[in-house]
């Protein structure tokens, strides 16, 4: 099926590049969106089932597949929405929308692929399909969040590209050529320690970049500010979850060597100085845009203390993963939405937004309480499971600075939030207000309920696909 999908996927990506009519052009979308569906069921029915050689279905690549297909479909109607309100050229939304496909296709691949040189093949081609929409606007600014983030990613995709080199002399060592990360884990005791070093070192710090960790966390940033709201919630989701799944699958190799527990405090000093730089910033920062952007930096750090830590940390750092992932676009579709209010990002621009957007207003009040693991959101469940983890595995003075950490950070972003809502913005001209329609924000409160749901009453079926995804690793 994923030859069929590929193939599908890239017909379609050409087409939108070259079709110049917004009707056909959103047929071909609608049409995309049907093949990504098709595709995520019959990969979930089809669990385990080698495809092509070089792709696997397990339980881990599903339940990403799952999230990307439920994101995607809001990202487009919300790219509609987009490009109804704003200049609409017709080159400008072929190559967006082509570049969407490209990109949710890439992800779909790169989740599947049980091949550590696959998996790096579709990890760059996602560099080179979020390139393009983060230059949409095609002005300075996007100019150079581009080549910020193209520059970060080069280096960072080379660095994976030495440790699987680093990888390859370990397998030489012992006669063995086969790089799918099945036969990896089954060798990985015999593998040469110091090469095993070397090749973890360069592949986490080269997926930190795609993952929104210390130290290449910096890539996203610029990224998830200067694309389009909805290009920059996948940006600030689905594609963060290809670089833990990077990280991921080479935990696994490692978690069956004598290095695992020197690994795991590599993966604790990236956790912690992820949450640590957020806090700096969000204390810091004036854009919303940036603020959420660093939001996603915390999190991130706090799934990876929870993967280190072992136990229930494990758990709880997937289904953390699984909840940011329809938390974060949310509040990203959200900004969209208020940029339309007030033509700015900074919340100095921005305030009084109950008065002008009444549901938009409860969306940014509720997604704050969600994002920041307050009762009765799922992220809450996942965030004390990490914590938990952290207390039986010892760390507690870490996890007193963590909670210290944290606590900074909901009073910052509760106080651009509450700033946005309630306080009058300085200089602004309310006479041209547009008035957003309720139904925009329908797909944000759909999201945000599915993150209470999964956290507060998860599915038997949603449970059981985690706990096989973390199965492979030691207890």
């Amino acid at each position: 099926m994923i030859g069929a999908y590929l193939l599908g996927a890239f017909v379609f990506s050409l087409l939108l590049f070259l079709n110049r009519n917004k009707l056909l052009n959103y047929l071909l979308v609608a049409g995309f969106l049907v093949l990504q569906w098709v595709f995520t069921v019959y990969e979930y029915n089809h669990l385990n089932t080698e495809e092509l050689g070089y792709f696997i279905p397990d339980s881990l690549a599903v339940i990403f597949l799952i999230v990307l297909s439920i994101v995607a479909v809001p990202a487009f109607y919300h790219s509609y929405i987009y490009f109804k309100h704003n200049r609409d050229i017709p080159r400008e939304r072929a190559i967006y929308h082509a570049a969407m496909v490209v990109l949710i296709a890439a992800l779909s691949a790169a989740y599947l692929s049980s091949h550590i040189g696959i998996t790096w093949i579709f990890v760059e081609l996602t560099t080179l399909s979020a390139t393009a929409l983060i230059y949409h606007r095609r002005n300075l600014r996007t100019l150079e969040g581009t080549w910020k983030y193209i520059f970060v990613c080069s280096i960072s995709i080379t660095l994976v590209f030495i440790g699987i080199l680093f990888l390859t002399l370990a397998l030489q060592e012992e006669g063995l050529k086969n790089l799918s990360y099945q036969a990896l884990m089954n060798k990985a005791s015999v593998l040469n320690v110091f090469w095993l070093k070397l090749a973890f070192l360069f592949i986490f710090t080269g997926y930190t970049s795609k993952a929104g960790l210390v130290p290449m966390y910096t890539a996203g940033i610029d990224a998830k500010d200067k694309a389009p709201s909805p290009a920059g919630a996948l940006i600030g989701s689905v594609l963060m979850n290809v670089g833990f799944f990077g990280i991921f699958r080479f935990y696994e190799i490692i978690s069956h060597t004598s290095i695992f527990n020197w690994a795991n405090k590599i993966m604790l000093i990236s956790g912690a100085l992820s949450v640590f730089v957020a806090t700096v910033y969000m204390l810091r920062v004036k854009n919303i845009k940036r603020m959420l952007a660093y939001s996603g930096v915390e999190h991130m750090g706090l799934v990876v203390l929870g993967l280190a830590c072992g136990g229930i940390g494990r758990y709880a750092a997937i289904l953390h993963l699984v909840l940011h992932s329809f938390a974060k676009p949310t509040l990203f579709f959200q900004i969209g939405q208020v940029y339309r209010v007030y033509q700015s990002k900074n919340i100095y621009n921005i305030g009084n937004y109950f008065k002008y957007n009444i549901t938009g207003a409860l969306v940014l009040l509720f997604a704050y309480f969600i994002v920041t693991a307050m009762p009765p959101s799922g992220m809450f469940i996942s965030e004390f499971l990490i914590f938990r983890a952290m207390f039986e595995s010892g760390n507690t003075w870490l996890l007193v600075v963590i909670l210290l950490l944290l606590t900074l950070i909901i009073w910052s972003f509760g106080k651009t939030i509450f700033k946005m809502l309630f306080t009058r913005p300085i200089g602004f001209n309310e006479e041209n207000v547009e008035k957003i329609p309720v139904v925009e924000s329908l797909s944000q409160f759909i999201l945000l309920a599915m993150v209470i749901y999964l956290g507060l009453n998860p599915p038997s079926e949603f449970i059981n696909l985690i706990n096989t995804a973390i199965s492979n690793l030691p207890l």
